[in-house]
């Protein structure tokens, strides 16, 4: 498959979808949605709302069923990214290729918008269709389990406690696992959901979301501190000059690249009891396993 228009095409349509599903920048008040959008429509990859849509492809559901889903997890990721970027957290002035929200719209209109973003998830998670197997309730649940004090919120405690301490490598995992991965497993779970895909198929989409979330997170990692500002499209070297607890620093460059290619092993693994239509995930797998070099 062209793994490159694939991306795009996916892109364009979740981009369309979260116009059409946020406030306009002239809705009153127009400072915050003007913030939110800035951080919202800032080139993100779109990661996990493109996995979302293939995970639905994967169980032969239809993308635009996961759309509102996938939107909704958009939107819960860049409220992360905002908060994450301010003074009393990472404290970033770059994010995405440009100033973080907070340095263009002050720290307080930074925190309502991550806030914002946040809660219009929800509104816009609801326009998912329950399927047969899962109710409106469960879907919800779903997100709001990923985004709370036990996954993503518990993965940034987390890591903000571990900064300048001598962390075990079980300890790193607890941080990305909870940070990243929780995040990343929940947009490929509710895009098969959405799909009504069975409880074997659910399973395996988990194992696999779960390995990919690693992997991705040990790329980001290494990237940190092999990478450039430009090409990262944030400040490189942030995790060193704060003494973040990163896989290069607990178990060096080298390991950190093998289990990278272990855990992208791992996640391919789980998807072989998909047949052609889970090529796109397959794709996406090895796709971001090359951004290590």
């Amino acid at each position: 498959m062209d793994l490159t228009a694939y991306l795009k095409s996916r892109q364009r349509l979740i981009d369309r979808a979260l116009d059409r599903f946020l406030p306009k920048e002239t809705a009153a008040p127009p400072t915050i949605h003007k913030a939110m959008r800035y951080s919202l429509f800032a080139g993100g990859k779109r990661l996990r709302p493109i996995l979302c849509l293939a995970a639905a492809e994967g169980c032969r559901g239809k993308a635009t069923a996961a759309l509102p889903s996938a939107c909704a997890m958009e939107c819960i990721h860049t409220y992360s990214l905002v908060h994450d970027d301010l003074p009393s957290m990472d404290n970033d002035d770059f994010r995405r290729g440009r100033a973080t929200c907070h340095k263009v719209f002050g720290d307080g209109i930074a925190v309502l918008a991550g806030d914002a973003l946040l809660t219009v998830a929800f509104e816009i998670a609801a326009r998912t269709r329950p399927t047969r197997r899962y109710s409106m309730a469960e879907i919800l649940r779903e997100i709001a389990v990923a985004a709370g004090s036990r996954k993503l919120i518990a993965g940034q405690v987390a890591d903000l406690e571990a900064e300048g301490k001598k962390v075990s490598r079980d300890e790193l995992r607890y941080i990305h696992e909870n940070k990243t991965s929780a995040m990343i497993t929940t947009s490929i779970r509710l895009g098969a959901m959405s799909a009504n895909a069975d409880a074997k198929k659910l399973r395996a989409l988990t194992k696999f979301g779960y390995s990919l979330g690693l992997a991705f997170q040990v790329i980001d990692d290494i990237l940190d501190v092999t990478q450039t500002t430009e090409k990262l499209g944030k400040s490189a070297g942030k995790d060193v000059a704060a003494q973040k607890a990163t896989y290069p620093a607990v178990i060096g460059i080298d390991a950190s690249r093998a289990e990278a290619r272990r855990l992208t092993k791992n996640a391919q693994s789980a998807l072989k009891i998909f047949g052609g239509e889970a090529e796109p995930l397959r794709e996406l797998a090895n796709y971001l396993l090359a951004r290590e070099y």
